[in-house]
């Protein structure tokens, strides 16, 4: 795992901790709830939930999250799978997180069980600086990263529109004067491809 995807786990877990979960219920509608993050290392993050949850029946059904925090006007987001370990680390997150055995006290924790995402797709956000906006993308375990933001194809002209309406100012003219979208401060806006007159700025394929 890659350093930089062990500091957004890290952000994740350590100062945002609470996130917004979601899942599907049982009529394929997006049902969402808050879970805390309680470890995470190279092999991915680590929550918990109790047996008698919904929430537990649809993780070990769909094997499946998506889930977002944000503090202080940073925000990371993972989509990815996920996968029941039992009681493996639960130890560990009651020492990490000693709230928790004000919570479940004694052996009622035994009821609880710790579910790892151990291969997904993240990315971060920080708007902490408005007017230079910070963002990055991950991977955790063997999934495929996916491109963000926008490209700009061999098409480009050198026109400059798009330089003009992009709000971070983060397209600059590079070789054989074609644009260039510096991706870390991009908003995804889709304002450079609107007025692009050779459509030559699109979305990476999923």
């Amino acid at each position: 795992m890659e350093m930089e995807t062990v500091k957004y786990l890290q952000i994740l877990t350590e100062e945002i901790h609470s996130v917004v979960v979601a899942t599907l219920n049982e009529e394929g509608r997006p049902e969402t709830r808050v879970i805390d993050m309680m470890l995470y290392d190279e092999q991915g993050l680590y929550f918990l939930t109790a047996r008698g949850k919904s929430f537990y029946r649809q993780l070990m059904q769909q094997g499946y999250v998506s889930l977002s925090g944000t503090k202080a006007k940073r925000a990371v987001r993972v989509d990815g799978k996920v996968r029941n370990i039992g009681h493996k680390k639960l130890a560990e997150i009651f020492a990490h997180n000693p709230y928790m055995g004000k919570i479940y006290p004694g052996d009622t924790c035994e009821v609880l069980e710790v579910f790892q995402l151990y291969e997904g797709t993240g990315e971060f956000f920080d708007i902490s600086n408005p007017a230079h906006i910070k963002r990055g993308s991950f991977v955790i375990g063997k999934a495929a990263e996916v491109a963000t933001g926008y490209q700009v194809s061999k098409a480009c002209v050198g026109c400059r529109r798009c330089l003009s309406v992009c709000p971070q100012a983060c397209i600059t003219m590079g070789e054989n004067d074609c644009a260039h979208i510096e991706d870390s401060h991009c908003l995804s806006c889709g304002r450079c491809a609107e007025v692009c007159p050779v459509q030559a700025i699109h979305r990476p394929e999923r």
